[in-house]
């Protein structure tokens, strides 16, 4: 496979990208970035972690340029991880002095992403574990740091990929066709931030456009240090996790709301917080009700998605936060036919099939830009959602689509056992183009037969919401795609509700439909399109994958895609053919969505709108407007 460059590649490689505040929606003033060169080892012997720091000449393979995971050229390693050796990465750090005052603050170790299974060590001595290769984790590394504020960090990593049920999405040891290299480690932006004992943990804001208000639950962390232990004659306690629930708790947490705004990238800025439009006293761990001054309430929606900058102090703790009112449901239209509806009013979604992969950075974007890039094209097309399609992003890239105004359908990463491909696939397209139901109750054929790969998913679905929760860009989760590792789906569904009852779920797209959920979601790239009779709303989830290949801006030879093409003239006209006589005559038989198969090239898959070095777009942008145009514009007539 060749090795293609993006326009940010050069930058990436020396280390000059990915340096922003890695959660806009939290945003704190003390924090440290530690992206960057780290040592590195692959080994299939189980080294102990004791070993390096007996060793101070301990034989490393090189340095890898963190968060790149070692299969991507950007890491400077180029090397796939197996699933029976082990990756150990190995930073040290020193803080400036008087920089973290250990009787008042605490130092929190942050994680992006690590693929899929680590163990932290600080300073020789074990400090956190986790598991699951999409979502973020912290710990509290403050009682692990040397007096001389020396931070040695160890963290070894297991990936099993493709050869266990954990979640994995597109990722393949064997790449090829529609599945890509797999990756593993650390693939997002480590960073460390500077907090007071007692500290603000999560924020968590639910819109209610109807009644102009937002519903805000702030937690909390207390740790109580004694005297004695502050003194260092006693170990410290702890820190506690605390929701405050005591009516008698003194604490509480001030909250400013401020006029809303349009944000650029650079986010959240003290400047924004001025002429508060409303102050309020939270209990944390209680609901409170926020009522937006009906003279300054604005909706969020694609062309103009305005945002409310808010601020929270807990004692000497200060974040500043955002959120904002829309709302996405399903409502009946004046033609009959239940629809998608933003803000109570028809919205058709016109969106596109995004799986994030770049190759340079295979799961990383080479740069902040790079992420801005993709949603700035596909938004210069015409097109007002993306669906994020079996990967969880960086959390950067939810607040470039919050702020840019782009919709966003959010799957939980795939996982279970090898996938039967003549049932899943090709018996199951047959299946849905004859309506012919198929019950999820087979756990071999959905490859889904480890119960602790069940629980897992559920352990995982639970984390992606609770961690996404607050971006209002995202409107609907979608938890199983095309039958993979597919399970109790009115179950899962009922969950996610649970979780989340204000978005919706398409609980099964593209076929193995179980009548649950709020969408009728179905696939479309052969035989014809089904319009079936529904009680809930149609969406074409997926359809297209026309296939370009240029050799200049391809990675392989082989070429996979659903119907092929051998110029950028033959590929719009394809493309224009199909819209008219088939999808935008869909939406007058009720098709409320219509999501193009993809946003980019990957690897053998040259279907994208775009290659996968992004440097050319493959189609006629003003057609590909053009038709988007006129997909909005007929659910209006």
């Amino acid at each position: 496979m060749k090795n293609l460059e993006t326009i940010w590649t050069g930058a990436a490689a020396q280390g000059q990208t990915l340096k922003e505040y890695p959660r806009p929606g939290m945003v704190r003033r003390h924090w440290i970035n530690l992206n960057g060169m780290w040592d590195y080892l692959i080994t299939d012997s189980r080294i102990l972690p004791w070993q390096f720091y007996e060793n101070e000449n301990f034989p490393f393979d090189g340095q890898i340029l963190v968060p790149f995971s070692p299969e991507a050229p950007l890491s400077q390693v180029n090397r796939q991880l197996l699933p029976d050796e082990t990756l150990w990465y190995s930073h040290i750090i020193q803080l400036p002095e008087n920089c973290l005052d250990r009787r008042k603050e605490r130092l929190l170790l942050h994680f992006g992403a690590v693929d899929q299974i680590c163990s932290v060590y600080i300073n020789g001595k074990f400090a956190a574990y986790h598991k699951g290769g999409y979502l973020p984790f912290h710990t509290d590394i403050t009682d692990f740091i040397a007096e001389d504020l020396t931070i040695s960090i160890l963290i070894s990593v297991h990936d099993f990929s493709d050869t266990s049920y954990h979640a994995r999405g597109k990722q393949q040891l064997k790449r090829g066709g529609m599945f890509y290299t797999a990756q593993s480690g650390i693939w997002q932006t480590v960073w460390m931030e500077i907090v007071p004992n007692d500290y603000i943990r999560d924020v968590r804001t639910t819109p209610d456009f109807d009644e102009g208000l937002v519903r805000m639950r702030v937690r909390t962390v207390s740790r109580h240090i004694s005297d004695a232990a502050a003194q260092g004659t006693q170990t410290p306690p702890p820190s506690t996790f605390s929701d405050h629930t005591n009516p008698e708790d003194p604490a509480s947490i001030i909250c400013k709301v401020y006029p809303p705004v349009l944000l650029d990238a650079d986010g959240l800025k003290e400047e924004l917080c001025a002429g508060e439009i409303l102050t309020a006293v939270i209990k944390p761990g209680k609901e409170a009700v926020l009522s937006i001054p009906e003279e300054e309430q604005k909706a969020w929606n694609p062309k103009e998605p305005w945002l409310y900058p808010y601020s929270l102090e807990f004692g000497s703790d200060r974040i500043l936060g955002y959120f904002a009112l829309r709302k996405c449901d399903v409502q009946m239209a004046d033609d009959g036919y239940p629809r998608f509806f933003l803000n109570n009013q028809p919205y058709f979604q016109s969106g596109v099939l995004d799986q994030g992969y770049w190759p340079d950075g295979l799961y990383t974007a080479p740069s902040d830009e790079a992420l801005i890039y993709d949603i700035r094209a596909m938004k210069e097309l015409g097109f007002n959602m993306l669906r994020k399609h079996g990967k969880i992003e960086a959390d950067r890239w939810y607040f470039h689509c919050d702020r840019m105004g782009m919709l966003v359908w959010q799957d939980m990463p795939n996982g279970g056992s090898d996938y039967h491909h003549w049932f899943v696939t090709y018996l199951a397209t047959l299946f849905n183009w004859m309506r012919i139901p198929v019950k999820d109750i087979h756990a071999r054929l959905l490859s889904r037969t480890d119960e602790n790969g069940r629980q897992e998913y559920i352990d995982d679905i639970r984390d992606m919401i609770k961690a996404l929760y607050n971006h209002p860009s995202i409107v609907t989760w979608v938890p199983f795609n095309e039958g993979w590792g597919q399970f109790s789906t009115k179950k899962v569904t009922d969950f996610i509700h649970r979780l989340d009852s204000s978005r919706l779920v398409d609980s099964a797209s593209g076929w193995f439909d179980q009548g649950c959920g709020d969408i009728n979601s179905l696939h479309y790239y052969f035989l014809g399109l089904p319009v079936p009779k529904s009680d809930r709303v149609l969406a074409l989830s997926e359809f297209g994958g026309y296939s370009l290949r240029l050799p200049e801006h391809s990675a392989c030879k082989n070429v996979y895609g659903y119907k092929k093409f051998t110029t950028s003239e033959a590929l719009t006209d394809g493309f224009s053919r199909l819209m008219e006589s088939t999808i935008v005559p869909s939406v007058k038989k009720g098709y409320s969505a219509a999501i193009y198969t993809q946003l980019s090239d990957i690897e053998e898959e040259t279907n994208g709108l775009i290659t996968y070095d992004r440097k050319k777009v493959k189609m006629n942008p003003l057609i590909v407007q053009k038709w988007n145009a006129k997909l909005k514009k007929s659910l209006k007539n």
